[in-house]
């Protein structure tokens, strides 16, 4: 369903090609990227991202009361004065809080002795008043200091992910003079609160340094404690459990390195905990002189190992690996420690014993759910903050209490419409792909929903990195639901969501494994009555928003309406620039067309925009962000323009472009809630359900 009273617009075209490994490549839309970037300025290519502006505003003028009811269902659906459980750190509890009508948070403590009446109650930090007169706002990293004194925050003000970190005294609510452009890290203070770590983005974005900032001394005589020589590793900076050691990780995608500072002491030699070695990949945390290494050093769902910090590379296993239970994460505190995983791709968090290493598992009530550790910063507990949800239980914070397993309930995630969970029904399907591989499918839908192959339906996915999609909750997903759509997850390869293994085999020459899966699971929903060709609408963004492209590409009439958000579609162009910020990093995952013909062949043969064919197209909405430094602008718009310039149908193509904002989309809550609200009238639309 369709068309506009207005032609769309459309993007002139320039001659420009490339060869590589004696292929040529025609790219007339080369011109979209502005040779100035990070900064746009080009008026040429500034007037068409306003023009296409210009054309999704009038194509979604008619369609603004749906868009607008939906916006005030979602709205309806947020606590409006919400705020988070306090947890208690060192002397102080901390919480944060938004008020009626906020678009941002205000940021509390209160010390633990003082009564709950407010009058002790201290904002140390309010994003309302630091989003003031930005249109767009993002905090960053933030950090109280050992000695409680002093707050260590950064900002993003237009989207471009590079943040600007200050500091403030919270015994005189002033800031100091420190000021530290440029971040793009966590924020980690030395254990005597005199000094800050931190890392700089360089000029093409990418974080290879860790650095040393003392309070009041001048940012230029800030001294650099590592330096990483390889362009496709990133440094990062953390604190291990018991915050007496810093430390400092470099890694790309596969293989990864770290290095210890001590707290008190950071100008001291880092201690390298074991050399790189390509292909592996290792984290640390340290006990009472014993280190704790997650690694797959010997099978990719990983291990858990143990040294000493005399010989920080003699490793002695303590957890085996297992082709059932992926791990995940641990965490240590004072008298024993924690590993999440999934089993069979399904949540785990074991509380384990530091002299049998035996596991106790936390039961949770459902059978399908996402559990994790939620905030616990203190190092000697007798119970652990854990974050509970399922497709149709809200966000559920528990306290786990150890010495009796009992899970308290501390906050239901609040519905203020009202929402009743019996409503609705979840399931988890199995649904094999063409090459017989079982693919694990997350279904949420009403209780009536009919599976006769005529009910509506939408699917998720993303597929990458290794980033499991999580059977969660969504209070704005219930406006899909109650117009009678099912909305499911497909846990595709490329994903880790059963395993490393499931994430290596949906990348590097094994892509393609996550559109079949993807297109598979729609053929596989509608063999089972869930719907029907042409009655689902799909969405995907970032790496995801590649999924898309690629899916309408190989199966258009599938789909019925198709959602794009910041997609990563110029695959080939992007791999072959090693100038952009993410491309050397992002070789383990794609493939390195620049050295390996194999690997260009291989991108260029699902490429979503060297790919559009002369077909016909579902109905398409597709957005980027000027800012975004992750999927540049020109991708999204050239991928527009090449569709325009090649579908056969009168379907609707709608670009939007947030001006002012990066990959995220608008800042606000409400105002992201809006871009929520704009999909859905799309989608709803486009299946002929907008009445």
């Amino acid at each position: 369903m369709t068309t506009t009273p207005v032609p769309p617009p459309v993007a002139a075209t320039h001659p420009h090609s490339f060869t590589h490994h004696g292929i040529t490549i025609e790219d007339p839309w080369a011109w979209l990227r502005d040779p100035g970037y990070p900064r746009v300025t080009d008026e040429a290519v500034l007037a068409y991202l306003r023009e296409e502006n210009a054309f999704f505003e009038a194509a979604m003028a008619p369609h603004k009361p749906l868009t607008d009811a939906l916006f005030a269902e979602m709205k309806g659906r947020i606590k409006e004065d919400d705020r988070s459980v306090p947890q208690k750190d060192g002397d102080y509890l901390y919480w944060r809080a938004f008020e009626t009508g906020a678009q941002y948070r205000k940021w509390y403590r209160r010390p633990v002795a003082a009564s709950a009446d407010g009058h002790a109650d201290h904002v140390i930090l309010d994003e309302t008043a630091l989003a003031q007169g930005h249109d767009y706002f993002r905090l960053g990293a933030m950090s109280v200091s050992p000695c409680g004194r002093y707050l260590a925050f950064a900002v993003d003000t237009d989207g471009s992910e590079r943040f600007e970190a200050r500091i403030k005294d919270l015994s005189t609510d002033s800031m100091l003079p420190d000021v530290i452009p440029g971040t793009l890290s966590s924020l980690v203070w030395t254990s005597d609160s005199k000094g800050l770590l931190y890392s700089l983005a360089n000029d093409n974005w990418r974080t290879d340094n860790a650095r040393l900032h003392w309070l009041g001394h001048p940012v230029e005589s800030d001294v650099e404690l590592f330096h990483e020589d390889d362009e496709g590793f990133r440094v990062s900076i953390g604190l291990t459990s018991s915050e007496k050691w810093i430390v400092l990780s470099t890694g790309d995608h596969v293989t990864s390195e770290a290095w210890l500072l001590p707290a008190h002491d950071p100008l001291a030699k880092p201690l390298l905990v074991s050399a790189r070695q390509p292909g592996r990949e290792y984290d640390v945390d340290e006990r009472e002189g014993a280190l704790y290494i997650r690694t797959n050093d010997t099978h990719p769902n990983f291990r858990l190992v143990t040294a000493t910090l005399d010989r920080p590379d003699a490793w002695t296993e303590v957890i085996a690996p297992s082709d059932r239970f992926y791990l995940t994460d641990f965490t240590l505190f004072k008298q024993f420690y924690v590993t999440e995983g999934r089993d069979d791709g399904l949540d785990q968090v074991e509380i384990r014993d530091y002299a049998t290493h035996a596991a106790k598992r936390i039961a949770f009530p459902e059978a399908s759910y996402s559990a994790s550790l939620d905030d616990n910063p203190e190092y000697d507990v007798t119970k652990l903050r854990i974050g509970y949800e399922s497709m149709v239980t809200p966000d559920t914070i528990y306290d786990y209490h150890l010495d009796d397993d009992r899970l308290e309930v501390l906050k239901v995630q609040e519905i203020p419409s009202g929402y009743d969970a019996s409503a609705y029904a979840t399931e988890r399907l199995m649904i094999a792909a063409r090459d017989g591989t079982q693919i694990p499918v997350s279904i949420v839908y009403p209780r009536d929903f009919a599976r006769d192959g005529s009910g509506p339906l939408h699917l998720y996915g993303y597929g990458a990195y290794g980033i499991a999609m999580e059977p969660g909750f969504s209070a704005g997903r219930l406006s899909l639901l109650d117009r009678g759509f099912a909305f499911a997850l497909a846990h595709i390869r490329g994903g880790d969501d059963l395993g490393q293994q499931w994430y290596l085999d949906g990348k590097l020459d094994k892509r393609t494994n996550t559109f079949n899966d993807f297109v598979d699971v729609a053929k596989g929903l509608i063999a089972l009555g869930y719907t029907a060709q042409g009655r689902i609408s799909i969405s995907g963004g970032s790496a995801g928003g590649e999924l898309m492209g690629a899916v309408i590409n190989s199966n258009p009439d599938l789909w019925g309406a198709v959602v794009a958000h910041v997609p990563f579609v110029d695959v080939l162009n992007t791999m072959l620039d090693d100038s952009l910020p993410l491309t050397p990093g992002e070789w383990p995952e794609w493939g390195n067309p620049i050295e390996d013909k194999a690997a260009f062949e291989t991108i260029l043969s699902y490429c979503p925009y060297q790919n559009v064919t002369r077909q016909a197209y579902p109905p398409m909405l597709v957005t980027a962000g000027l800012n975004d430094p992750r999927v540049t602008y020109w991708e999204p718009a050239k991928w527009v323009a090449r569709l325009r310039a090649h579908k056969t149908d009168d379907n609707i193509l709608l670009f939007k472009t947030n001006m002012g904002a990066g990959h995220g989309g608008k800042s606000g809550r409400f105002d992201s809630l809006l871009e929520g609200a704009e999909e859905f009238a799309f989608i709803l639309w486009q299946m002929g359900l907008a009445e």
